[in-house]
């Protein structure tokens, strides 16, 4: 799996078994002379036996293609797909702000037979990531339940282990994992039981799981844990929000517990101070959060799940935030709910926020017309309620930028696209 690529950084991520060593080699495209190899050696193994290795490349060369190959115990391993990434070019300051895409799902089950409930399988096919790995995007977020632990895998810490390296192992998943960079942050399923909060018992073993599979530049902070952090492409800036390491409990009673948050006192101070270091910074015309659960609809719309409509005070203060501090360029990246669609909600005279839900890749799925189809804050046409991720396109010039957000299905058919210009963000140029 490709990580965390920059300007003059990139991380390699790879999973062996029983390995004495394993290498890395790479070279900048057609550049022989230019050829490197890392070693590692010693390497850890977890719980259940696996290998993870990271292989974090330093002072690569700015906008350049690297070709790079695997090795383990001197023997290369073959993959039917190239094997390159690509270095951040230096735009800041010199042209203007480079056009790019990114995919953007959650909820991917794959089916585990002796670990599965009965019945019919939750998991509905495995296709949808080989489209995803030809659509040519530039990297990739999973914005939660990115696999889905069982009872029997959160009840041990083995049991989490397990989970992690079984489903990283899936066949139909390697392509996408080596096409692009990966970003990640988490939900319930990934992160223990069903709605899991806070005092989930095996938290920090779920908390080493993931930072462990996952290639992010960052993790929370050096006081408060998590698997919040953030990064930046082009003129955007991302910030993956852990919705359960500090989250109180969703049926508690917002209206005697004022304090009730998704996110903690601490990460929702980190989220703010970001926010306004981003639009300090000039070139970040968009920003995106990237959070579990739905943010912008009401609970007659809610339904079952875990809406921030649930945490009124926490949406409302972030909300006011974005407005009375000028952050335009804001949309929400949200799943959970296993269907999409689009939403936005105007918050002051020239500025909408925008949010988009994409649930889920492979797991069940429900049609959402009924219940959900007279949300106020729903773009008309835009619920699909099978199958599906969605691509955005940041581009335009500068004086003109926007966003096209397409939605396609399993079987690979566009079932929706959108364009969002920046102005409606609230914004001209950055």
């Amino acid at each position: 799996m490709i990580g965390h690529v920059a300007h003059r950084e990139a991380t390699i991520w790879v999973e062996v078994r029983d390995a004495e060593a394993v290498s890395l080699t790479y070279q900048v495209e057609g550049r022989p002379e230019t050829v490197r190899t890392v070693v590692k050696t010693g390497i850890a193994r977890t719980p259940v036996g696996a290998q993870p290795v990271a292989f974090t490349l330093p002072l690569l060369e700015m906008g350049a293609r690297y070709t790079y190959s695997i090795a383990v115990d001197g023997v290369t391993v073959e993959r039917p797909y190239p094997l390159t990434f690509q270095t951040i070019d230096l735009w800041e300051w010199r042209t203007p702000p480079p056009d790019f895409s990114f995919l953007f799902g959650t909820c991917a089950y794959l089916n585990d037979p002796p670990y599965d409930r009965p019945g019919e399988p939750y998991g509905k096919g495995v296709e949808i990531f080989g489209h995803m790995s030809r659509t040519g995007a530039d990297f990739m977020i999973w914005g939660g339940d990115n696999l889905y632990l069982r009872e029997a895998d959160f009840s041990s810490r083995s049991g989490i282990w397990y989970r992690y390296s079984h489903d990283r192992a899936e066949p139909a998943l390697q392509p996408l994992l080596a096409a692009m960079p990966h970003y990640a942050t988490w939900d319930d399923h990934d992160y223990g039981s069903n709605d899991a909060n806070r005092t989930f018992e095996f938290k920090d073993t779920s908390l080493a799981a993931f930072t462990t599979y996952w290639a992010n530049p960052s993790w929370g902070e050096p006081d408060n844990p998590g698997v919040y952090g953030k990064f930046t492409r082009g003129d955007a800036a991302f910030f993956l929000m852990d919705d359960r390491y500090h989250r109180d409990e969703s049926t508690l009673d917002q209206s005697r517990v004022e304090e009730k948050s998704v996110w903690g006192a601490r990460q929702f101070e980190w989220l703010k101070q970001s926010l306004l270091h981003a639009r300090e910074l000039k070139h970040f015309a968009f920003k995106f959060i990237v959070t579990g659960g739905q943010v912008l609809q009401s609970v007659e719309t809610a339904g079952r799940s875990e809406t921030h409509e649930l945490y009124r005070r926490e949406r409302e203060e972030l909300i006011n935030f974005i407005r009375d501090n000028t952050i335009t360029g804001v949309v929400f990246l949200t799943g959970d709910v296993h269907f999409s669609g689009l939403y936005r909600r105007k918050i002051s005279e020239t500025q909408w926020v925008y949010e988009v839900t994409s649930s889920p890749l492979s797991s069940g799925s429900w049609d959402p017309t009924a219940a959900r189809g007279g949300d106020p804050a729903l773009v008309p046409g835009t619920l699909v309620g099978t199958q599906n991720f969605c691509q955005v396109f940041v581009r335009g010039p500068a004086d003109a930028r926007e966003l096209l957000v397409r939605c396609v299905d399993r079987t690979n058919a566009v079932r929706w696209e959108h364009v969002i210009p920046l102005t409606a963000l609230g914004a001209g140029a950055p």
